[in-house]
């Protein structure tokens, strides 16, 4: 778990919140919009970087574009919960291309996978990877029929 940085300010918290919502900026572009010199952004990048708040920078691609056309989410229960049962699960998981999420949750299920792929064929294909080699109670997809809210920035002024 990260912890939060001990000296964050409002200028800490406008830089991510401009490179989260376009990570494809140059530096010069982010000084202006927070009001800094680009040497000063800099070491703040750099310090934000070092302090975990920063992970990256990943394009965010179009999966209709793709011909990946259909998002299931998998709700999976299982009778072991050991950690070591949970972590091969996760490691079996991680090799199945299709799984572009994997949650695990309280309440009726332990694990949800978002399983993004293209077509029903293309989900029976992930399906069988996910319930081979290893014993799960229950497993139910359930299949998007609308994206309405994806990938929004977190508020990182609350």
């Amino acid at each position: 778990m990260i912890e939060k940085m001990e000296k964050t300010d409002d200028i800490d918290r406008r830089i991510l919140d401009v490179i989260q919502r376009d990570a494809a900026l140059s530096q010069r572009d982010i000084a202006e919009r927070v009001g800094l010199s680009q040497n000063a952004l800099w070491r703040r990048l750099k310090r934000l970087e070092e302090a975990g708040y920063m992970q990256g920078a990943r394009m965010r691609l179009d999966a209709a574009r793709l011909g990946l056309d259909l998002t299931v989410f998998v709700m999976v229960r299982t009778r072991n919960h050991s950690v070591e049962w949970a972590e091969g699960f996760k490691k079996h998981v991680a090799r199945i291309p299709e799984v572009a999420e994997m949650h695990r949750i309280g309440g009726d299920w332990d694990y949800m996978l978002k399983v993004v792929t293209r077509g029903m064929a293309g989900y029976d294909l992930a399906y069988r990877r996910i319930t081979t080699g290893f014993e799960l109670d229950t497993v139910t997809g359930l299949f998007s029929m609308e994206t309405m809210l994806e990938d929004r920035p977190l508020d990182v002024f609350s």
